[in-house]
Parts: structure tokens; sequence; C-alpha cells
């Protein structure tokens, strides 16, 4: 079980352990339903043994089917309407200790109220329900309430009916600069200013929150106060992981996602450009740009590792991954085996891998393949124009070229004579299918270089035109399943050798091409001083071949050889020499490769392509990883992997999605935008309520479902599902998956717009507001400390986009092996950026950030885990970054009074939105002059804070107020 599943277990165990506890009570005339009063059942006392990886005794409570089988015993689990006959019932109810069920070393026995349960749901049939989640959500309807003056949208309705059945009423509305402070973090994650507030206040006509709404709405903030929840679910960061940790060009991704949200694209089509943007008819270069959320992916460019391992390590990362963020599932769980709770088998896990197989990243220490990001948006379109023209001339350069490499025909295999390498390495010459192949054979050194010597294998009617070389894996289907290490042909060369061994003639090449109509190296590189070259790099799995057209027909002497000299001076990322394993040669006397490289139109297309790599070298451009299609005919295979090892292949599957869920759509033959589409797809039951349920989770602190992570059967039960049916099917309907719409929608509610003050006996009674009987009150967010810091000190930049920044941190925290890179705060105002432009390193990640909750982001999370230590306050208390903005406070604060109270009047309601109470200013004015004291009796340990006593009084205020709990809470 991969380690995040075991935790993924192990977190719910307490969610698990509660609900035996919550199991409702029913009455004997009353209709069980399954969902609401068996599956709690089920699943904390019998899923354990009796799920998806282990069917003790050949039972199993996660599908019907299983449920009404017969198990090992011969003896029907359940038999609806008889619970005499049903061994379930038998066995629970068993009076001897040994035998009874669930075992005593598993956990507490059934209840009373639970046995009976079971008895009566099969006495009444034991019907089944599949589980909610998994069911397309509908609209409710309108529940009845006494107090039908209190809502103002549709969702409010929903929260009072719960509220009144619970006994409780809804809170008073939130004073209005509770209500500003609140909306205006939540939409833009930044305190009001002073100007809004006064604004706001002063707007006494109707609609006054609507137009708060709005601003917020369409300011250029708000992307980036939403794009650190993205950050975080696409584990975006500055570098590629594991120990290296080299830097990764990534930020024009981040950049995507705040003009995506801030120019409010559809949710469906957000979801789809993200996962295959690239495969979108005429895809833009943004298309492509947002499918770099799966090259997020960490890269090992560790020595001794093996490309592939990693490649399907990132795979499997994108699996999890997409159904983290989108689905709310726990699909990591199935990569070893059945979910233990939830209705997905082995193999479908598999069948979504298959989905994600056929990328042509593959862990790559140069992270290809990369896209030309324009450093100038102006430029983009040009960009676009160019590349676009590129790869249309590439496929029709291909097909013209396939029509005769592919002709089997007229190519004519050489006869090795001779065969030798360098550096100690060995070859040999073996006949397979009634022609000779050269095999690599021991240890292969780097650098090794191959020298054959061939002939035609029979009599040549005409000059030779071209040489093709076939590469074939040693095993060809065990390759299938595992590939083996693949070549980099960076140099080739020909001559003509008389029979005496003498040298007679160089024979030049002019062009070369290759299997693929757009491969990673170009492969006239071959024909260069280069690293690059024909290639099947770093994994072969497939025959590969390539072309090399001579540029004058070769008339071979009698009794002469031509000579092939192959390099080989690339290796992959674990320092695995990238050599020719298995190979032939053969050779063609068609005139038909001198006639296409005399066509003017092929001529001019070739001509055409340098012309285009020129002219876009010539933009400056950042390089981004994303993601992109291998070609079909270069399609991988995709197997299970046994137990999650990935080195045992089990049975090879097709591109497909759990039978639980609606059926893949294959327009595309199954692949990533087919797989998008089915999640952006309004049949989807999980998609929207798996983003209604991780914006209120944002909005109030508490997802309708505390387990934003998990909407499956191991997750919490919803606190309120119409609730969260009602948003979800808005959000697909009227809405027409419109992200702000539903922002808008929630913000305004009266359930929203409660006051957050809580009385002692409500707070006994529902501590965490899971029935909203009051406004939120939560804690700021990490990136939430930081910015309200700077935009209280003055210091605030607010330049959007473009390269992270390095604001000040202690030294020695960032050091980076294996590179000289080093933290250099950067200059100017550039330091003083929202923290969402903070350079992200995921081995040594912004500790003041970090503090505060936020992760490293080697993996997606879904929900931040809230913490309250001291390491916080000393944090914002002595870090020198807060430090110098509490000064700038402190400077701001002489602009706003002569007198220290009414300065720290103005600094006390600017940091917490609502005036300060006497009580409040009169500590506040005891710490001002006992700060000043301190000065006067050390002025010289004082003065890094403040010239004056007044000064550092003003420092220590500030720093003071920027701590305090209301300044720390939304």
């Amino acid at each position: 079980m991969p380690r995040r599943c075991v935790h993924r277990v192990i977190s719910t165990a307490c969610v698990l352990g509660a609900l035996s506890a919550c199991v409702p009570t029913v009455s004997a005339d009353e209709p069980i339903e399954f969902n609401e009063h068996i599956r709690p059942i089920f699943v904390e006392h019998c899923a354990g043994c009796h799920g998806g990886p282990k069917q003790a005794g050949g039972v199993s409570f996660l599908y019907r089917r299983d449920v009404l089988s017969e198990g090992d015993s011969g003896q029907p689990v359940v038999t609806p309407g008889d619970p005499e006959a049903s061994h379930l019932i038998e066995r629970v109810t068993e009076p001897d200790n040994d035998f009874r069920m669930p075992p005593k070393e598993h956990g507490p026995r059934l209840t009373d109220h639970e046995i009976g349960l079971l008895r009566e749901w099969v006495r009444q049939g034991a019907a089944w329900q599949e589980h909610w989640s998994f069911v397309k959500p509908e609209r409710p309807d309108r529940p009845a309430v006494v107090h039908d003056e209190w809502p103002l949208h549709e969702l409010d309705y929903h929260v009072l009916a719960r509220l009144e059945r619970e006994g409780l009423a809804p809170s008073p509305l939130a004073p209005r600069e509770q209500w500003l402070r609140r909306v205006t973090f939540d939409l833009t994650g930044l305190p009001p200013t002073e100007a809004q507030r006064d604004a706001y206040l002063a707007d006494d006509a109707a609609g006054a929150e609507e137009r708060v709404v709005e601003r917020l709405l369409e300011s250029p903030r708000f992307g980036e106060r939403w794009a650190a929840m993205w950050m975080d679910l696409g584990r975006y960061a500055d570098t590629m992981g594991y120990e290296k940790d080299l830097g990764r060009t990534m930020w024009p991704w981040r950049d995507w996602l705040i003009r995506a949200l801030n120019a409010d694209l559809p949710y469906d089509q957000f979801v789809v450009k993200q996962l295959a943007g690239d495969l979108l008819p005429n895809p833009t270069l943004d298309d492509r740009l947002a499918t770099a959320l799966h090259r997020n992916t960490q890269t090992n460019t560790e020595g001794g590792t093996d490309d592939e391992e990693f490649r399907l390590a990132a795979v499997i990362d994108r699996v999890n991954t997409t159904w983290q963020v989108f689905q709310a599932q726990t699909f990591g769980c199935v990569q070893c085996h059945t979910h233990p709770y939830d209705p997905i088998e082995h193999h479908e896990y598999y069948e979504f891998v298959a989905i994600f197989n056929n990328t042509r990243d593959a862990d790559f220490d140069d992270e290809q393949p990369l896209l030309r990001v324009p450093a100038d948006p102006a430029d983009k379109p040009e960009l676009t124009a160019l590349d676009d023209e590129a790869s249309r001339l590439h496929r029709k350069l291909h097909v013209g070229v396939l029509d005769i490499a592919g002709d089997d025909s007229q190519w004519q295999p050489l006869a090795i004579a001779s065969a030798a390498a360098n550096n100690g390495s060995q070859l040999v010459v073996k006949r397979h299918d009634g022609r000779d192949e050269v095999w690599t054979r021991g240890t292969i050194a780097s650098g090794t270089d191959f020298t054959l010597q061939a002939a035609p294998s029979g009599d040549l009617a005409s000059p030779i035109t071209a040489l093709r070389i076939d590469a074939l894996p040693k095993d060809a289907e065990q390759a299938l399943r595992i590939p083996e290490d693949g070549f980099v042909v960076t140099r080739l060369s020909l001559q003509v050798i008389a029979a005496d061994g003498s040298k007679l003639r160089e024979v030049e090449v002019r062009s070369v091409f290759c299997d693929e109509p757009e491969p990673m190296f170009d492969p006239r590189e071959s024909l260069r001083d280069s690293t690059d070259g024909w290639a099947a790099y770093t994994k072969l799995f497939r025959r590969r071949w390539a072309v090399f057209v001579l540029a004058e027909p070769l008339e071979l002497p009698p009794n002469a050889r031509l000579q092939i000299t192959l390099d080989h001076d690339r290796e992959g990322s674990g320092q695995t020499p990238l050599v020719l394993g298995r190979s032939r040669f053969s050779i063609s006397t068609s005139q038909q490769w001198g006639r296409l490289q005399q066509d003017p139109k092929f001529v001019a297309s070739l001509q055409r392509l340098d012309e285009i790599a020129n002219q876009a070298k010539q933009i400056a451009c950042a390089r981004v990883p994303v993601m992109q299609q291998r070609d079909p005919r270069a399609a991988r295979n995709t197997y299970t992997f046994v137990r999650g090892n990935w080195l045992e292949r089990g049975e090879q599957v097709r591109p497909g999605t759990p039978d639980s869920l609606p059926p893949l759509p294959t327009d595309n033959g199954g692949n990533r935008l087919d797989m998008a589409h089915w999640i952006a797809s309004p049949e989807n039951p999980l998609t929207a309520r798996t983003l209604v349920n991780r914006v209120w989770e944002q909005l109030f602190g508490l997802g309708v479902v505390e387990t934003v992570e998990d909407l499956g059967a191991s997750g919490a039960e919803p606190s309120n599902q119409p609730l969260l049916d009602l948003l979800a099917t808005q959000l697909q309907g009227e809405m027409h998956w419109s992200f702000k719409s539903l922002l808008r929608e929630i913000v305004l509610s009266a359930t929203y717009r409660q006051d957050s003050r809580v009385s002692a006996e409500l707070a006994e009674r529902d501590p965490r507001n899971t029935l909203l009987a009051r406004g939120p009150r939560t804690r700021l967010q990490a990136e939430m400390v930081r910015d309200q810091a700077l935009l209280l000190s003055g210091r605030l930049c607010d330049k959007p986009f473009g390269p992270p920044v390095m604001p000040y941190q202690p030294d020695g925290v960032w050091r980076s092996v294996y590179s000289g890179a080093a933290w250099e705060t950067s200059p100017g105002e550039d330091r003083f950026r929202r923290a969402v432009y903070t350079y992200w390193k995921r081995t040594s990640a912004y500790p003041s950030l970090m503090a505060f909750d936020m992760t490293s982001r080697e993996v997606c999370t879904p929900r931040r885990l809230t913490t309250n230590t001291p390491l916080q306050a000393l944090v914002t208390l002595n870090d020198p970054a807060y430090v110098e903005l509490a000064q700038a406070l402190g400077e701001r604060m002489t602009q706003h009074g002569k007198a220290p109270a009414e300065q720290i009047a103005w600094a006390y309601r600017l940091a917490v939105g609502m005036p300060a109470a006497d009580q409040s200013v009169r500590e506040l004015l005891d710490l001002y002059h006992a700060a000043e004291e301190s000065y006067r009796q050390d002025p010289a340990e004082a003065a890094h804070l403040g010239g004056d006593a007044a000064a550092f009084a003003r420092t220590v205020l500030a720093n003071a107020i920027l701590n305090l709990d209301a300044s720390m809470t939304k």
C-alpha cells in the first residue's frame, strides 16, 4: 500500500470511529435507508476485512452482488426478506465470542441498536443504494421554514431548515465593518483599505453589499487570492523536487492561472484546458500552457535513477492528483488493490493510468517537452503562428517520407562483415529472421562508438541512395511491459572501404528522416557535432527507424564495403549510456529519394522550417514544461501493476473510468481530452460537488463535507447534503460553471453575512460552526498574513505576473546542493510583492509561510491543516521582514494624529477593521509608554528599530497590533 494510502486510512479513523455513534435511530415501521443506516456500519465494522483489498471468507460488503452471494461457507451472506437465513445476521449475533463478528481484536462489537438496524434492513428486502456522491445531484426542493423572512438566497432556506430542526436560530447580521473585512479577504486575500471602508460605510443605499462584491470580483487581486488555492492543488513549485531540487521555469502557468480566474473562465473549460488543452482543436499557446498543471510533477535528476520508474511515478501522481482535485476521491488507494470503501476496482485504476500514459515527458533532465512562452504577451500571436506552421510542415514532410521509407520491398539488408566498439564495449553479430543484426554484449561504457563494415547481401542493380537503421528491443515482448534503455546517435558518418582495408572516400549524407513527425531531437543533428540526434530517448519499447539519405547516389566498387561509424555521446539522467543495443541496417537504391530532395516544394518546406526556427529565436521567451501527446503510432501499452509494483505487470488494459461512474466518451480514442470532457460533464456526479465543497471550506473554514479531499464512503458525511447539491446544480445550471457567480451567491447570502460572535451556549452546542448558526471567523491563511502586513505597512507592491521573487529570509536557510543557486533578496519593490509570487523551493520552502501551514507542494494538498503554534508568533514578532513592515506601519501612524492615542486608534482600526474599545486603547497606550521607557534606558540597543523613543515605541506598538488575534483573523 502506498504511503499516502496508509496515511489516508489513518486520517479517516476519527471519522469512522464516530460513525456508529451517529447512526440514526429508526422505528420498526420506518423504511431503512441503506446510505443513512447501513453503510456506516459496514464501513466502520466490516470493510477492513470484507472490502476491496481483503475479502475474508470470500465475503465483501462493497458491492450488492457480493452481499447477495455465498461466501466460502456456502451460505448466503444476505437473504433479502429473511434475516434468519442470512449468514451476516448469524455471525453478528453469534454467542460464541471466538466466532462472533467483528472479531474483538478488530474493534468494538456491534451494539444492539446496530444489529437491530441490520436485521430490519434484511427483513425489508436489503435494498441497496449507491453512495450519495456517486449519484448525480438533483436540485432539492425548497424546504419549509418558520422564519421565512431571514433567507436572502435559496441556499439560506436549506441552512435555516437545518437550524430549525436543531432548535436553533441564525445570528444577527454582522456589523458592516466585520462583513467588509471578511468578504474582502475572502475574495482578494487582502484587508480593505481605508478608502474602501469609508466608501462602503457611507453607502446607505440599497445594494451596497452587491456593489462591494462586484468591485472585489473585478479586482485584479481576485485571481492572486484564488490562485493560491489552485497552486496547492496543482503542487506548484519553482523547482523540480527530489534531492537535487534544481530550478524549473513554471511561473507562466501561475500567471495563466491568475488570468483565467480573473477572466472567470468557466470551470468546465478551466478543467479541460488544464487536463488536455494541447489536444483541443487548434489549441492556442495559452491552451498548451494550461497543461503545465500536470508538469508540476517532480523530476528526478539524481545519478543512478531509472527514468522509466520516475516517469511512471509522475503518471501515477497525475492520476491521483486529478482525482483529488476534480473528484475528491482517494483514488490513490486503488494503485495496489481494489478500494476498501468505494466501488472502484484495481484494474479500473490502471484503465485511468492508460489515459495519462502516452505523453512525451519521461523524467528528462531538460524537462522536455517545453513550450516557449513570450516574455511580452503581445508576441503570443506571432509565436503561436510560427509553431503551428512548423508543426504542419513537419507532418506534411513526414507523410511524404513515410510512403517511401515504409515500402520494405525497396530495402535490401546489409550483411555485417565486422562490428567493433571502443572503450572496452563489445558487439556481436547475430542472425535473426534471415538477416544480420548488431547486438551489444556485457557492460557498455559511456561514449561508446560503433564501427561497422557491411556489404549488400546481394547484387545491386542501381547505386545506393539511402541507408536505413532499425533499432529494436532485445526482448520485444518484455519491452512492451518494461522498456529497455534507449539510444541517441549523436554522430553518423559513412565511408567506402576497399577490400584491402583502405578508405576510398567519405560519403556525404544530406538529410535524415525518422519514424516520428516531430521528434524530441532533430535527427539531422546526427550529421553534426552535437549531443542530440536520432534517438529513442531515454527508453525503447518498440521498433524505431531512421533513413539517412545520401547527397549523391553511391556506386559501390566491387568487393568494397560500406563503413558505418556511430557515436553515442549522451547518457540518461541515471548516467546510463544511451547506445543502440540491437540494430539492423538496410540500403535502398530507389531513385525516389533523389527526386524527393530535388522537389522544389519539399526543399522549400525544409528551408521554411529553418527560417521559422530563426524567427522564433528572436522572440524572448520562457521555456515551460507542458503536456504533449505521443504520436498514436508510438503509443505505449498499459498494464496493471501487481500489488502496485511497477516491475510486476499484470493484464493489459485500455483507457477507461470506473463502472460506478458514467462511461468515458471515446470520441478521441479515450485520450486525455475525452477524460477532461468526462470530468467537466454535468453527468459526472462529483465534479461540481467537489468545487462547491472546496469553496465552502475556503470561506467558512469547514466544508459541507469536512473531508474536502474525500467525498467517498470513508470521508465525513455531509452536514447538509441538500445545501451541497443545490449549489452544485446551480453551478452547472444557471451559473454556467461560473466560479465568480458561485462566490457571489455565497458571500451575499444571509448565512455568510451573519455575525461571527458566539454565545457560550452556542459555542458548546456547535463549537466548529457545523450547523452555520453564526458567520465564519477563521484565521488568515499564510499568504494573507504576509500580504496584510505588506498592505498595512504601505509597502505592498501590486505589480502582477512575471518570474518569482525572493523576499528577505534569514541567511543560511536556503542552501542548494549540486548547484551554486543562492537566495538573493530581490531588490527594490520586488521584495514587497504578494506572497503568491514568492520563489517556492520544495526542499527549502519559504520558512515564514511554512510556519503558517503552507506545504512544500511535493504532492497535491487538498486541505491545509490549521495549527496554532509558538513558531507563528516568533515569525511575525521577530522575523526581520515583519519587523521592517512594522516600522513602516509605525511611520504611517505619524500621519494620522499627533497624540499616541490617536495614532493607536487609527492603526488598530486599520488592522482589525473595527474601532478599538477604550480598554484596548488604554492597554496599547501602556505598551507604547513602556517601549519609550525601554528606549531611554538603552538607546543603543533599541536604535535599529527607531531613531528616537517615539519611533521605537511606534514600531513596537505596530508590531503588537499586527500580531493581535483580531488582526490574524477574518
